[in-house]
């Protein structure tokens, strides 16, 4: 008996050391959880926080989670640091929420401390759904889903082109008008007088400028330009191309000829600045500027000179220059038009390419050129009932009503409404026919079986042929409207004239047949085969078909 007691003694102490063990290790690392609410509305943010104390830095690891049980994590936080006497708090929150109404448990949650892991503690959290008062806000029913109209793409390609257009022509008229500006200014020196356009030019010459800036040889350059045009304009031809020893051998000539009266003196005047000039254009020579002053003004003596000593102008020279000043004003006219018409070509040329090049030749031709058929397409589409009850359908233009009595060669006797669209220019026909039977009331009870779709649709055809379509190849199957209406599509290719007087083209089509009793609807549409515009047109139109319920007439 004292010995069993012994071994109770004994596993006592192992317990009891066990204990304070667990005990020092709980001290050494804490873990405590709170949240700001334990009640929160739906979608609103709840803060679940988790604090770590130990005693050194231990690596801690918080759970990395997209949802803690049924709360979504919508923010992660970045984790706080806390140093506190000897102990180290890391704190670490979490946005959480929920979507649902109800009471969920945020579930334990694992962290790792160093190599051991701790667990939170599970809280409840109550969502509460948001409380409407209906007598000050109205309850709405949900909208239907509806298509948002976006800018055609033809549309888009047309506002760009306009857009480029109107740029490349402002910079036009600008440059234009610059240009006739900078002419007109031209023109108006060269319509002066010789005499006057030496002067003008003479008056233009800075030689104090061209002193300062090193620029003799270009002033002595423009200075005998003067001389020289002024004496190729009334006194020698060739003056401009002429050295200076022809040209001064040539006045001397016509010096002694009588056709100029210049004195000795003013001939050796021009003899020296025109050669003073050659050597400062050849030799590099560089004159004070008295006598870049003194040349200057030795120049526009001589042109004095000069056309005091020039004969009276007879009628005939007047008349021929005043002839040839017109037609070099013509000339210059028929000049600048042929820059501007080069530069708007060019520039229309560069707009077209670019376009096409983004856009496509087709798109860009077809926008610039109005396509008949793009712009139908592009038309602001309508949605009509056609007949009652009626076939409803979209169309880009509302179809006209026509009179007809029957369909011919059909084995009922068939009352109808026809609606059409013919496209004029538009290679597209669509045709809406509602009939109804002209039996009485009795004989309707008599009849057996409803109208047949299939030959009802071979009338058609035959139809078709009688009015020119040929090689026609037919297809049937099953045609089902979004509100369930179950009716016939027969369609296939034929060659067909949309116009008299038109050869056939490659043409496409497809009637619609929806029957009761005493009822028959049709949608019939035909369409050229290579135009992508009508093709878009028709998938549209068949797109959009719906009917009332047959069976509720």
């Amino acid at each position: 008996m004292l010995r069993v007691n012994k071994h109770i003694t004994y596993f006592k102490n192992i317990i009891i050391v066990l204990a304070l063990i667990i005990s020092g290790f709980c001290a050494n690392a804490q873990i405590k959880t709170s949240v700001d609410s334990a009640s929160i509305k739906i979608g609103e943010e709840l803060i679940i926080s988790f604090r770590v104390e130990t005693d050194s830095l231990k690596n801690v690891a918080f759970p990395e989670t997209k949802s803690f049980g049924a709360l979504e994590v919508i923010e992660n936080y970045k984790t706080d640091t806390l140093i506190e006497e000897s102990k180290v708090a890391l704190i670490k929150q979490y946005g959480l929420t929920q979507f649902d109404s109800g009471t969920y448990i945020i579930p334990q949650q694992k962290i790792l401390v160093g190599n051991k892991t701790l667990l939170s503690d599970s809280i409840k959290i109550n969502v509460s759904s948001v409380k409407v008062d209906t007598t000050k806000q109205k309850l709405y029913d949900i909208k239907p889903i509806f298509q948002v109209k976006k800018p055609g793409f033809k549309k888009t390609i047309l506002n760009w082109l306009l857009i480029l257009i109107a740029t490349a022509a402002i910079i036009l008229i600008a440059l234009y008008y610059w240009r006739k500006r900078e002419l007109r200014t031209n023109d108006s020196d060269l319509s002066l007088p010789a005499y006057e356009l030496a002067k003008l030019a003479l008056s233009k010459l800075n030689e104090e400028k061209a002193f300062e800036n090193d620029e003799v040889k270009k002033f002595y350059s423009d200075l005998t330009l003067i001389l020289r045009k002024y004496l190729n304009d009334k006194v020698y031809d060739h003056s401009l191309e002429s050295t200076t020893d022809e040209l001064l051998l040539k006045l001397n000539e016509l010096n002694k000829s009588n056709k100029i009266s210049l004195d000795k003196e003013s001939i050796k005047n021009i003899e020296s600045t025109l050669k003073r000039a050659d050597l400062v254009k050849f030799a590099k020579s560089k004159p004070s500027i008295e006598m870049v002053r003194m040349d200057k003004k030795a120049i526009l003596n001589e042109i004095e000179s000069i056309k005091s000593g020039l004969p009276e102008p007879t009628q005939e020279e007047i008349e021929n220059a005043i002839e040839y000043k017109l037609a070099l004003q013509k000339k210059r006219k028929q000049k600048r038009l042929k820059q501007v018409l080069i530069g708007v070509i060019t520039s229309i040329l560069i707009i077209l390419v670019s376009s096409s090049f983004f856009y496509g030749f087709n798109n860009v031709k077809d926008t610039v050129l109005r396509n008949p058929s793009m712009l139908l397409l592009k038309k602001d589409w309508v949605s009509s009932e056609y007949g009652a009850p009626g076939v409803i359908i979209e169309t880009p233009v509302p179809l006209s009503r026509k009179n007809f009595d029957s369909i011919s060669n059909n084995s009922n006797d068939l009352k109808s409404k026809l609606f059409y669209y013919n496209g004029g220019d538009v290679p597209l026909k669509i045709i809406v026919k509602s009939s109804k039977t002209k039996s009485s009331g009795a004989s309707e009870e008599k009849q057996s079986g409803s109208i047949d779709l299939i030959e009802i649709a071979e009338n058609e055809l035959n139809a078709l042929e009688a009015d020119g379509a040929s090689n026609i190849l037919t297809k049937t199957e099953q045609f089902i409207t979004p509100n369930g209406q179950e009716g016939l599509k027969t369609f296939g290719p034929m060659n067909y004239r949309f116009n008299s007087g038109e050869a056939a083209i490659n043409a496409e089509f497809i009637i619609l047949g929806f029957s009761t009793d005493s009822l028959l609807q049709q949608l019939i549409i035909i369409w050229d085969k290579e135009n992508t515009y009508a093709d878009e047109i028709t998938k549209r139109i068949i797109a959009s078909v719906e009917l009332i319920k047959l069976n509720q007439e």
